[in-house]
């Protein structure tokens, strides 16, 4: 197969592509100058979507279904990447399940798909995409999506808050490992976008607990994720994009 990047074009490997948050950070990205190549699970028409508007931007990006909670969906996603591109720039974990766990009645079936998602997911993309990474002539980055729930108490979602603590864990742990060849830091976002169940919520109430009277937008996020990816001096970091929900 053809590869289809220039070799002096960034490349940047983004899991959770259709989602909410993903699909306008690979956009947002590809304005940026990079060449998006993403993860999709299960919505496909969305995929689609986001891959035409990425491609009016970056006509070299493309995207393949990956269930990140299979080990092996991910390498195969890795492989087709190799086949297409010559170099990874930046790796972003940014897919992720999210849905309420109240005590005492967690399933087995829902910490697999949270945990499985949220935590094997992104140590295994992470890993894979380390292996590329560590063999290349220059500095590149990874930056996984975590989330402020690693800091709060959060009584309904017990195995997401954990998933996502312990995702900020291993942010540390490969900071460590690959240090100095590849930069690894984490975004916690707090309240970005409107879940569909919300939508009969007003944004102020939402707001209320944030001490910046308003809900993030993908752009905070994207702000904090160039921060990182044009930083040469930091590693290993977490930045809570939460407008101070945390203070409260």
């Amino acid at each position: 197969m053809k590869r289809m990047a220039a070799p002096d074009k960034k490349v940047c490997f983004l899991t959770g592509g259709s989602g909410r948050l993903g699909s306008e950070l690979a956009v947002l990205l590809a304005r940026e100058g990079y060449t998006i190549f993403f993860t999709y699970n299960k919505s496909t028409d969305t995929a689609a979507k986001v891959l035409q508007d990425l491609r009016a931007v970056s006509p070299e990006s493309s995207m393949t279904r990956c269930d990140t909670s299979r080990v092996s969906d991910i390498e195969d996603a890795f492989r087709l990447f190799s086949e297409r591109y010559t170099r990874l720039d930046l790796l972003i974990a940014s897919a992720s399940s999210f849905f309420s766990t109240p005590l005492p009645d967690v399933t087995e079936k829902q910490w697999e798909e949270l945990v499985g998602t949220n935590l094997k997911g992104t140590f295994f993309t992470m890993q894979t995409g380390a292996r590329i990474m560590k063999e290349q002539p220059f500095v590149s980055h990874i930056v996984t999506i975590s989330d402020i729930a690693a800091d709060l108490v959060w009584k309904g979602f017990a195995p997401y808050s954990a998933s996502k603590a312990a995702v900020q864990h291993l942010t540390r742990v490969f900071a460590k490992v690959f240090a100095p060849k590849i930069l690894v830091n984490s975004i916690a976002p707090g309240t970005v976008t409107k879940l569909p169940e919300w939508n009969d919520i007003p944004e102020e109430e939402l707001a209320a607990d944030i001490s910046l009277r308003r809900i993030g937008q993908p752009e905070d996020i994207v702000k904090a994720l160039l921060f990182f990816v044009n930083s040469d001096y930091i590693t290993g970091q977490i930045i809570n994009v939460e407008g101070g929900r945390l203070l409260n």
